[in-house]
């Protein structure tokens, strides 16, 4: 998959694609309808998505709490498993948040990107202000000869398909019910960094990776399924985790520490993908060690279980 992230410098071969637009944010089956909508479009096509970074919202409130679902490589990774050929991922800044809706139809959509299609939500809104909506942007098109469909929001269970609905769920540990809406599991993914090796001296070493910019799920452990992308130990295993402060040892700052089961080897460096299956309990302070020890071996036995009977 190619990235483009200037629409003043494109290429010829990153011309002529059919593209949905928005922030993409989980790629949840809302947003899965939107692409499946772009290559179905114009199946001749290069299939592209038009996303922003930094996400808009974080742009304008900078000191805001995190709530995104994904990182911006996520993000990528995962649009490049679902067939994904170019991801315009325009840095948004403050001249292209001070463009006009017809000025971005005009000059990033027709003259700079060169779009042949694009796809939006019923609820699209674009342009200084968020002033255009998606009619804006069929007259638009109309005018400078790109076409555009507009996607119907989608519905579950008498709820919009929605981040926020996700993120809801996340923050109640449902993480199944924000299976259901995202098409997959919730993943937490990002390179393993350093932590303080307590695990290790306790028989449980972990695999840390930061959760900054992210919204936090639930504290507490959980089942997981975890793809380790690269390195030697790249595959697919089994796991429990934990998310939050670690309060068992003061800790203070969230991080998400994963044990693979049944695993020896140097993950240092690795890029992990952890997907968040069963939320099993919430962070609990013990009564010394050995409690602590007993609550660990029982949730292993408890996240085998799980994932053995999916």
């Amino acid at each position: 998959m190619r990235i483009i992230r200037d629409y003043h410098y494109v290429e010829e071969q990153d011309r002529g694609a059919t593209v949905a637009i928005g922030n993409f944010d989980g790629i949840h089956l809302g947003h899965r309808s939107v692409i499946d909508l772009a290559r179905r479009a114009m199946p001749q096509a290069p299939l592209g998505v038009m996303t922003f970074e930094p996400h808009p919202r974080e742009f304008f409130a900078p000191t805001a709490p995190p709530f995104r679902l994904m990182s911006p490589e996520a993000r990528a990774h995962r649009l490049e498993k679902i067939g994904v050929d170019k991801l315009y991922q325009l840095n948004f800044n403050h001249a292209l948040s001070s463009l006009a809706p017809e000025d971005f139809a005009r000059r990033v959509i027709a003259d700079g990107l060169g779009l042949a299609h694009v796809v939006v939500g019923a609820d699209f809104c674009f342009g200084k202000g968020r002033q255009g909506t998606a009619a804006d942007l069929v007259r638009f098109g109309a005018e400078m000869g790109f076409g555009v469909t507009i996607a119907p929001l989608m519905e579950q269970s008498e709820h919009t398909v929605s981040s926020t609905a996700i993120r809801t769920a996340l923050s109640e540990g449902r993480p199944r019910d924000a299976a259901a809406m995202l098409g997959h599991w919730h993943r937490i993914e990002g390179e393993v960094i350093g932590g303080e090796q307590r695990g290790r001296t306790l028989g449980f070493p972990t695999a840390n990776q930061s959760i900054d910019g992210l919204h936090p799920p639930a504290f507490g452990v959980y089942a997981v399924l975890v793809d380790v992308l690269d390195g030697p130990h790249k595959g697919r295993y089994h796991g429990a985790a934990s998310v939050g402060v670690r309060p068992m040892f003061d800790g203070e700052h969230p991080n998400i520490e994963t044990y693979l089961f049944d695993f020896k080897g140097n993950l240092y460096g690795a890029r992990l993908s952890v997907g968040l299956v069963d939320y099993l309990r919430p962070e609990w302070v013990f009564d010394g060690l050995d409690p602590f020890l007993a609550q660990m071996n029982a949730d292993c036995a408890q996240a085998r279980a799980i994932l053995a009977a999916l």
